[in-house]
């Protein structure tokens, strides 16, 4: 199959949403192969080093689940620093950043405030591209890109603070490597990039999960079905991810897969990969091409 190249640079402060300040370095010039057929975005930041490696960065995606990062950090500044989460909100966070529970996310949207949540992150961090669903039901259609999703990394890092930081970062280093819906959400960094990891992974459109196998324990997914309170079937009956619905750069004939999180035992490197992907790709095709796609610009971006 033939592939596409998209041009990137690296240098320190080129990508000025995702950069520190730093002092000055020469720009470098290389180049990543896409699949063909595959859109894609990418940014790379070395936070100890100063450099950024990107392409695209700015481009709009769906979110699907990576607008969970949003939901969570919302939810814990809403409350003051030496607020305890309740058990229930714990069972609510905890799987909704580990095994990106949809019916979680679906019941802090509802209760937040909808789309309020984007608005007051958008204005909160100073996000460029990030914008609320136009179906204010379908939370996986918020507007993103990949500035502002490594933009986000770095505020939970350096800005939020250090309880709100910890929670999500070591939530997000326990990602499981199924997802509550079923399928398996180890495609990218978490193949792709060696050592410590902390990710949110994001799909949608790819219809039923494959059948399970030994590689999606039935311990993990059950964890969609504990939830099953008032509110959250409250909250499940006008708000979901809206998988399959068209909108938002999707005809309807697409789906999405995203990767991102920060890699190495300081989490010094943001990573985020956003891919959209032809509807005649099965899961296991994307997820490996994401998975190489990654690998690449990982690999490529520590030249």
């Amino acid at each position: 199959m033939g592939k596409l190249r998209i041009l990137a640079t690296i240098a320190t402060g080129v990508v000025a949403t995702a950069m520190m300040a730093a002092g000055p370095a020469s720009a470098v010039t290389s180049s990543v192969d896409v699949p063909e057929g595959m859109t894609a975005s990418y940014l790379v930041v070395d936070q100890k080093a100063g450099k950024t490696f990107g392409a695209r960065v700015h481009e709009p995606y769906r979110s699907a689940s990576l607008v969970k990062l949003f939901i969570a950090l919302d939810y814990l500044e809403s409350h003051g620093p030496d607020y305890v989460i309740p058990a229930g909100d714990l069972a609510l966070l905890e799987p909704m950043l580990r095994a990106s529970n949809d019916d979680a996310a679906s019941t802090l949207w509802v209760r937040d405030g909808w789309e309020e949540i984007i608005e007051r992150t958008v204005a909160k961090i100073g996000l460029a591209d990030t914008a609320p669903p136009a179906d204010r039901g379908k939370w996986g259609y918020t507007a993103i890109s990949a500035a502002d999703i490594a933009k986000t990394y770095r505020y939970i890092q350096h800005t939020a603070k250090a309880k709100y930081r910890d929670f999500i970062m070591s939530n997000l280093a326990k990602s499981t490597k199924c997802g509550a819906d079923g399928f398996d959400q180890s495609f990218g960094i978490p193949r792709a990039v060696p050592g410590a990891k902390a990710v949110k992974q994001g799909w949608s459109g790819y219809g039923a999960a494959p059948a399970r196998g030994a590689e999606c324990s039935e311990v993990e997914v059950t964890a969609r079905r504990m939830l099953t309170s008032p509110e959250v079937r409250a909250a499940t009956a006008v708000a979901s991810s809206g998988d399959g619905t068209p909108g938002a750069r999707n005809d309807g004939t697409t789906g999405v897969m995203h990767t991102s999180g920060t890699v190495g035992a300081g989490n010094d490197k943001i990573v985020v990969v956003l891919t959209q992907e032809p509807a005649t790709l099965s899961w296991q095709d994307s997820a490996s091409r994401i998975t190489k796609l990654t690998q690449d610009v990982y690999l490529r971006s520590a030249l």
